[in-house]
């Protein structure tokens, strides 16, 4: 018989999972409707061969539906600065609202942040339920990024917005 492990506070989980620092994403699809979108730091790289990016989608959000209808999605990395427009994205504004904040253009069949630091267009793999969320496998169709020296990654670090330390 396996010991159980005790009990664990949610809060407490996510207080202590915050100190592990990540990137701040906008993940868009082109929906019926027009474009929609949604603020994520939950997207990683998941594979080389096939190129495969994974996105953790919350069982309640609106941008879901669209994406599994889309059957594609784009992940707009956020640039330091753009904390303003993350917090729009993360907002239960009307879609329509949530990109009168950003510029954008439809790439590939997918809505692409002008001014994000980099994008990555996928077409959905794969759907698995996981909790409260569903995990996103995309196919990589296309990316790019803005390779200047001066443009630094808006991060997430212990519930707020971070930034990279000068020359780090």
């Amino acid at each position: 018989m396996e010991a159980s492990s005790p009990a664990i506070d949610p809060a407490r989980y996510r207080e202590v999972i915050g100190s592990f620092a990540t990137g701040v994403a906008i993940v868009t699809a082109q929906g019926s409707d027009g474009p929609a979108g949604l603020t994520t730091n939950a997207i990683t790289s998941l594979s080389l061969d096939p190129l495969l990016l994974l996105v953790c989608f919350d069982n309640g959000s609106r941008t879901l539906p669209i994406v599994r209808d889309a059957g594609r999605f784009a992940v707009n990395v956020l640039r330091a600065g753009q904390e303003d427009l993350a917090k729009v994205f993360a907002s239960k504004q009307a879609q329509p609202q949530k990109f009168e904040a950003a510029t954008h253009t439809v790439a590939h069949g997918v809505p692409v942040l002008d001014d994000a630091l980099a994008w990555i267009a996928c077409d959905l793999d794969a759907m698995h339920p996981a909790g409260d969320h569903t995990i996103g496998v995309g196919r990589v169709t296309h990316l790019s990024a803005d390779d200047g020296p001066a443009h630094d990654p808006l991060l997430f670090f212990r519930g707020g917005f971070a930034r990279m330390a000068p020359g780090a």
